[in-house]
């Protein structure tokens, strides 16, 4: 059966402290509560979708160790497909080092452990066997460059979409980026691609017109201004509601995954060619609303 959606990424166990202010470099601070929980954009992002009522495959690595045992869990019970992940005998299970300040702000050192496993041959190999012109990819980098280029190159071959989302930020080839449809970025990495100071909706909407000449369409975020949108058809920008902020930590991801979730519902209802960038952005402005509404990177169970 034909995948709608698949999520390449990385899958860690975050260990989140609460904090009154970061620390300044060779500082030690006294932290609150202490969270454990599964975490990694790829897995943050594949919940998300499920939540925003995708059937997710995901496509990662984990160690043969009980963090990937609790990892497969988290995501089998959220309605992420964990056939397709690999479980390496070499390496741990990722972790993420998160401290989160009274404002809700937060700073995460990630020790990527098997998601540096994360193959280019397994990956194109997975897809080749479960995808298809209503196939959706959704990808970050916080796993190796070759398995997200491999993966995006595949999808597009089999008349699929690919998601995008550049971060962390680092040089991408420009091959990789002309197949994005949507990229997703955020202010920072925005300024990364295009070199212009992004701080405001009008400055988005210009860095989103100069990025619309480097991939298939554009989604800027804007944190509590919502998100700026741009493809050959269509732009705009989508403001955010006001919410008590809690925890940043998984806002972003929260919201890449409920957009790559209705765009691969337009896509099963056979809406390709008329479909609306905007309606997924207001999808992914409310998710992100959300996850800044709880603590942690992913959702308190139902």
């Amino acid at each position: 059966m034909t995948a709608s959606l698949i999520v390449l990424g990385s899958a860690n166990i975050d260990y989140t402290v609460l904090v009154a202010r970061h620390p300044l470099p060779g500082e030690t601070l006294l932290g609150d509560e202490l969270l454990v929980a599964t975490g990694g954009k790829g897995a943050n992002q594949a919940l998300a979708a499920a939540r925003a009522g995708a059937m997710p495959v995901f496509l990662g690595a984990v160690g043969a160790d009980g963090n990937g045992r609790s990892m497969l869990d988290a995501l089998g019970t959220g309605g992420v497909d964990v056939s397709s992940v690999v479980v390496v005998d070499d390496a741990p299970t990722g972790i993420a080092l998160i401290t989160v300040s009274r404002d809700g702000e937060n700073t995460i050192v990630v020790a990527v452990g098997a998601n540096a496993r994360v193959n280019a041959h397994e990956v194109e190999a997975a897809i080749r066997a479960i995808g298809g012109r209503e196939t959706v990819l959704l990808a970050q980098l916080e796993v190796p460059l070759p398995a997200v280029r491999t993966a995006a190159e595949t999808v597009d071959e089999l008349g699929g979409r690919t998601v995008l989302n550049l971060s962390p930020s680092r040089d991408v080839p420009a091959e990789l980026l002309a197949l994005c449809d949507p990229l997703i970025v955020n202010e920072a990495e925005a300024h990364d691609l295009t070199g212009l100071k992004v701080d405001s909706v009008g400055s988005a909407i210009a860095a989103a017109a100069a990025l619309l000449n480097r991939c298939r369409s554009i989604v800027i975020t804007l944190g509590g201004d919502g998100a700026v949108f741009a493809s050959a058809s269509e732009s705009g920008h989508l403001p955010a509601p006001r919410v008590t902020v809690v925890d940043t930590t998984g806002a972003g991801d929260a919201f890449a995954g409920a957009v790559a979730a209705e765009l691969a519902e337009q896509g099963l209802s056979g809406q390709r060619s008329t479909e609306s960038l905007r309606s997924a952005v207001e999808r992914g402005v409310a998710a992100g609303a959300a996850a800044v509404q709880w603590l942690g990177a992913q959702p308190p169970r139902d």
